[in-house]
């Protein structure tokens, strides 16, 4: 069983943290570890027709936003790696200075020290030059920021199919791979195939 850490701020698009959760409740071997601010609950009643408790439930651990001593705070507790999605600034701002003041912050230092893959669905725009540094030094840091910008070659139906397509590329960075994901000349009739 792998385990992989899933965690959800407060910026916009609380969507796409719930969508990874719900794709890796298909995904047999794996396990789910799930970190969710309080913001993001207050952004996901403005975003998404889902309770705070029907995204509570599709983890199969949660912790809380506060318990710095919960076991995806060490590096002992073996995982495949960190998706935040969306990823605050404040958080991209705690991942670049190594600010643990909370879970999701330390989890992914965590992860990042111990050489784990950690992916930043980094939501805002326009950037200034201080976001611009931040993803710079996050980056650095081991992260790989990954905004979320949807990839039109998939010839995307719904804003639905855009959120799927755009985690199932995010998670295919921890080499998970699902089928609904559009691959680029995948085959006959794929996108650039003529």
């Amino acid at each position: 069983m792998r385990r992989i850490i899933v965690a959800i701020t407060g910026a916009s698009g609380v969507i796409y943290g719930v969508r990874a959760l719900q794709l890796l409740r298909q995904v047999e071997d794996i396990e789910t570890h799930a970190v969710i601010s309080p913001s993001a609950f207050r952004t996901a009643t403005d975003e998404i027709d889902m309770s705070a408790d029907e995204i509570k439930g599709l983890a199969d651990v949660l912790y809380n936003y506060k318990d710095i001593g919960a076991a995806v705070s060490s590096g002992s507790f073996r995982t495949a790696g960190m998706l935040i999605a969306p990823c605050s600034v404040k958080t991209l701002s705690g991942i670049a200075n190594c600010y643990n003041d909370e879970l999701i912050v330390r989890a992914a230092d965590v992860c990042l020290k111990e050489r784990r893959r950690v992916v930043l669905l980094f939501r805002e725009t326009p950037l200034h030059a201080g976001h611009i540094a931040l993803m710079d030094q996050a980056t650095r840091n081991g992260a790989i920021v990954m905004p979320p910008v949807p990839a039109f070659y998939s010839k995307p139906a719904s804003i639905d199919e855009m959120v799927t397509q755009t985690v199932g590329r995010a998670l295919d960075l921890f080499d998970i791979h699902l089928p609904m994901v559009k691959r680029w000349k995948d085959g006959p009739g794929s996108p650039g195939q003529h």
